[in-house]
């Protein structure tokens, strides 16, 4: 039998161009080991980087992409417990998961609860792990407390609307067409406002004038400083993605003035340094949310490795309602 990877040996501007689908045979395991059938993996926006080598962190080539998945195991080699043919289970972060098939380290793989959504469960890793700890790791929230986000239609924007009002949390939902304001309001956002010019002034309006503690940037450039400017005294604004190619750009108005601090956060970091409970914790909480439907993000479309370029050129394309998702057949 074969199995499909999306493999690419160099990379380039144009990230479809590197990559294509490669046939190989299927692998057998070996002790520690189990194989993997593939049932999905998103693209990130960081998957797309590490084809064009603007992401912090490269994989050695030539590698398959992919940073996050979900697969069924279907054969186990000598000496591995605790996982059996059928297993669901959640794919080593990192591990290169568009492809059919994955021969994988047994003790990498993470058991799902039985009947979880593939799709829902294939995209736990990243972007609600980064929702979630944006509004946990920089600024002390109470319930009522308001927080500021920009591409609030994006993958974490999503995530961080919906554990922000699990929280008791409220929040201003910044997006950069009128287009996408429905289906963040349906997530349960408090506000959604098209970012502008007068972006400080409309939020002080539609918030009674309230002292935001949090602002949350994936875009960079003078986006950074529209945000900064609807934050209170002392507040704090963490960055975790320059959407806009371009650097942070603050204000000598905020930043002397209003005395605001700019963060920026890296998952791959927070993994590095968080103690091992800290992260099961996480990891538990986002489980099981996911496993009762409870948090969940949009499906814009789904592709078989096959057609690897066409996902890859929907992926970096804007205007999405959703994450693409690889679906192996």
């Amino acid at each position: 039998m074969k199995a499909v990877q999306a493999r690419y040996d160099t990379r380039g501007p144009v990230p479809q161009d590197v990559i294509a689908p490669a046939t190989v045979d299927l692998p057998v395991p070996a002790a520690g080991q189990a194989l993997v059938a593939v049932l999905a993996a998103p693209i990130n926006p960081s998957d797309v980087l590490m084809l064009t080598g603007g992401y912090g962190m490269l994989p050695p080539l030539p590698a398959v992409g992919g940073s996050e998945g979900v697969g069924r195991v279907v054969e186990v080699g000598p000496d591995v417990t605790g996982l059996k043919p059928g297993q669901l289970v959640l794919l080593a972060a990192g591990s290169g998961t568009w492809c059919s098939h994955q021969l994988a380290d047994a003790r990498r793989l993470v058991p799902l609860p039985d009947g979880a959504d593939p799709q829902q469960m294939a995209m736990l890793t990243v972007n609600p792990a980064t929702a979630s700890l944006m509004l946990s790791e920089f600024v002390p929230l109470a319930a009522g407390d308001w927080v500021i986000q920009n591409v609030a239609n994006s993958g974490v924007g999503g995530y961080l609307v919906q554990l922000a009002k699990r929280r008791g949390l409220r929040t201003v939902n910044v997006v950069r067409r009128e287009s996408a304001v429905p289906a963040v309001k349906a997530l349960g956002a408090d506000l959604v406002l098209v970012d502008g010019d007068d972006l400080a002034k409309r939020v002080r309006e539609a918030t009674g004038g309230a002292a935001i503690k949090l602002g949350v940037d994936a875009v960079g450039g003078k986006a950074t400083d529209r945000l900064a400017r609807c934050l209170g005294e002392s507040g704090t604004l963490v960055n975790y993605g320059l959407m806009s190619g371009e650097p942070c750009v603050v204000s000598a108005e905020a930043f002397v003035f209003k005395d605001v601090t700019l963060r920026g956060f890296w998952l791959a970091k927070w993994f590095g340094t968080a103690p091992r409970e800290q992260q099961r914790s996480l990891y538990l909480e986002l489980t099981r949310a996911l496993a009762a439907g409870e948090l969940s993000a949009r499906v814009h479309a789904t592709y078989p490795v096959e057609r690897i370029r066409d996902a890859v050129a929907a992926a970096a394309a804007g205007e999405r309602e959703g994450k693409i998702v690889v679906v192996p057949a």
